[in-house]
């Protein structure tokens, strides 16, 4: 009953949210545009309490450097994305173009300064991630970035693409990995929700100036562990380190 009632808030917020940012993007600046996501990922994250009984526990605010950085994060859930853009006032994020393909959004994500790469990766995709990235580091706007380019399911990992160390490198900005165990109550994208707190944990910065090796080990290392050990923390079973699989080809 519960992902019942949270799938029909879902797409009545979606759709009423969604054609009212469109009409947003017709006016100038990204301000408008900018309101409406931003009520729009608030009442998600209410109507994930309230209906699927999934509440948020963020720690590690703290930790934040002041101004630009990039948040790297573990991908579990289709409700990672709200979760953690409640978290700042403006965030730049990055995507893949499947986004595109629904009536309206692409302009809004334009709109919005969302940094829209394809999913499948390589070259044109990275050529796109550094001139978005360069555009939003101008502006002094954080970003968030799935360095994994997909949901994985509770318990696996892909690997990590080094698309996040391009934009780390050329744009002398430090790394905020975060962890999360959300994909516990709200599995990838699926129908089912569970009700419990779920944790989403900002980890200590990296600083710039690392090589790449060592600054993709450091960060799928400390992400996780991390996550496997809040996933044990709200499951009661033992920390168990996720297991690689393959990545999709679309």
């Amino acid at each position: 009953m519960r992902s019942l009632a949270f799938n029909i808030a879902y797409w009545i917020l979606s759709v009423g949210y969604g054609l009212t940012a469109a009409f947003a993007a017709l006016a100038p600046g990204r301000g408008p545009a900018g309101w409406v996501i931003r009520r729009y990922v608030k009442r998600m994250v209410q109507a994930m309490a309230i209906f699927a009984g999934i509440r948020l526990r963020v720690v590690g605010k703290d930790r934040l450097p002041d101004g630009a950085f990039i948040v790297a994060s573990k991908h579990q859930s289709w409700g990672d994305g709200f979760a953690a853009y409640d978290q700042f006032d403006d965030l730049a994020f990055v995507t893949g173009d499947h986004l595109e393909k629904f009536p309206l959004l692409g302009g809004v994500l334009k709109k919005l300064g969302a940094i829209v790469v394809n999913s499948c990766g390589g070259h044109e995709a990275r050529k796109a991630l550094a001139l978005r990235a360069a555009e939003a580091r101008a502006e002094n706007r954080k970003i968030l970035i799935y360095p994994e380019g997909h949901l994985a399911p509770i318990g696996s990992k892909y690997r990590y693409r080094t698309g996040v160390w391009h934009m780390y490198r050329d744009f002398q900005m430090p790394v905020v990995p975060l962890a999360t165990n959300l994909g516990l109550f709200w599995p990838e994208e699926k129908y089912e929700k569970h009700p419990g707190t779920a944790t989403l944990e900002f980890l200590d910065p990296i600083p710039v100036g690392l090589d790449k090796t060592t600054f993709m080990t450091r960060l799928e290392a400390v992400i996780e562990a991390r996550t496997a050990e809040l996933i044990a923390e709200a499951t009661g079973a033992p920390v168990t380190p996720a297991v690689l699989i393959d990545t999709p080809t679309k």
